[in-house]
């Protein structure tokens, strides 16, 4: 029997990202970023006029962090940890929403935390590139980890009987992401790594089955 399979986005998931991009934003390019809905493109804000940033200036400020700034990027509380006991009992891969460019960049920057994981790169809905990984791997079982409701979204859409967790653990923004779980999209919502691995344990080992399905 082939083994089980872990596919898990990484920001907000394994590595802080919105956090640190705040910081580098107010240090050094005259922007404030302040999450006060779900709307993140609606957080970016000139510091001198207050006016929103136009799309294609969002789009540049995370090109220029995801550039020079990967290296502010530390581990959400418990990830690393938990990522490897997951990666004793599965396949563990990481499926990020970066440029195909930066590949090499976020497998060396995971290794530096302590995570050895084959990392796809994607862009735009998740549900296919979720698709071709169960192709290649052909699991057991497999679960999907991400923090972004879209992504649960598409996935379900897409492969339907893959097993997803909706978890984003930065705080700042967890409380205005729009729940996977309750849209009917993910099978659970858990937002602490201390509480998400014991349940991904369960379902590697068959336990959820016959639950939340």
């Amino acid at each position: 029997m082939s083994k089980p399979l872990v596919i898990s986005d990484c920001d907000e998931v394994l590595l802080h990202m919105v956090a640190p991009f705040r910081d580098w934003l107010a240090e050094t390019q005259g922007v404030t970023f302040r999450m006060e809905g779900a709307s993140f493109a609606n957080a970016l804000r000139w510091t001198e006029s207050g006016e929103p940033l136009a799309e294609k200036d969002i789009w540049r400020m995370l090109g220029g962090f995801f550039d020079t700034e990967m290296h502010r990027q530390n581990p959400i509380a418990g990830a690393v940890a938990g990522i490897n006991e997951l990666a004793s009992h599965a396949n563990v891969v990481i499926l990020t929403n970066l440029n195909d460019e930066r590949q090499a960049k976020r497998t060396e920057q995971l290794l530096a935390h302590g995570i050895e994981a084959r990392v796809f790169t994607n862009q735009g809905p998740k549900g296919p590139a979720l698709s071709a990984i169960m192709d290649e791997y052909a699991p057991s079982r497999a679960i999907f980890i991400d923090d972004l409701p879209q992504h649960h979204e598409s996935a379900a859409e897409t492969v339907p009987h893959l097993t997803r967790l909706h978890l984003c653990g930065e705080p700042m923004l967890a409380p205005h992401i729009d729940c996977a779980h309750e849209a009917g999209h993910a099978h659970a919502r858990i937002d602490t790594w201390e509480h998400a691995l014991p349940w991904m344990l369960d379902v590697l080992d068959g336990k959820h089955d016959k639950k939340d399905k």
